[in-house]
């Protein structure tokens, strides 16, 4: 990934690098291998790699932090599986909606890729419908997005409370990030620090829990 993305952004000029991974990450990084990505990810020394400061986060977390704008919000990111964050008044909370449990499966089983290639389109929106509105309820949510690869499929059509948002607003979480006290910075040793804030970024209320 690394050696892409240097390839990639060969010419740019950057002093700091956001990495969003679908993944439980910690103030160090990546607590767990990613599910649907190959191994090599925990432990990894992605400052060092980069050669520059980075911050990570779970990629829905990202998305939505690209995606807020104000109250409290619920994201739903619709990929190979379902990634989810909750944002109240500027406070992030990643969540792991897509384990939730039900008859029929989890979250995940119910929404995920494999459930719109088994299923179809029609019986793949029903279902994700369907399970928006007692998730907006339970979060008391003011308003829920859809985001992920998958959210194209979602149609025009939504309930009221309910937008779709697109990948490219991870690239302005990605920059929401660095303003952040709560997110940790990894330096190229190896080691997190918290309590780091890129220039580009003045004092603001944005917390992470």
């Amino acid at each position: 990934m690394v050696e892409e993305v240097k390839k990639l952004a060969k010419g740019w000029r950057y002093d700091a690098v956001s990495v969003g991974l679908p993944a439980q990450v910690g103030p160090n990084g990546p607590i767990h291998e990613p599910g649907n990505l190959g191994p090599g990810w925990v432990g990894f020394d992605f400052a060092a790699a980069f050669d520059c400061p980075v911050r990570i986060v779970n990629d829905a977390a990202m998305q939505a932090l690209g995606s807020y704008e104000g109250g409290r919000m619920l994201f739903l990111g619709l990929g190979t599986g379902v990634g989810s964050a909750l944002i109240v008044d500027h406070v992030l909370v990643p969540l792991e909606l897509g384990d939730l449990h039900f008859e029929e499966g989890s979250v995940s089983e119910i929404l995920g890729r494999e459930a719109l290639e088994r299923d179809g389109k029609k019986a793949w929106r029903k279902a994700v419908l369907a399970l928006v509105p007692p998730l907006q309820k339970a979060f008391l949510a003011d308003y829920v997005v859809l985001g992920g690869g998958n959210a194209k499929h979602m149609g025009k059509k939504l309930p009221p409370g309910v937008r779709l948002g697109g990948n490219l607003t991870a690239f302005r979480g990605g920059y929401r990030l660095w303003g952040i006290d709560d997110v940790a910075t990894l330096k190229a040793n190896g080691k997190s620090h918290g309590k780091s804030r890129h220039a580009a970024h003045e004092a603001n209320a944005w917390r992470v829990l």
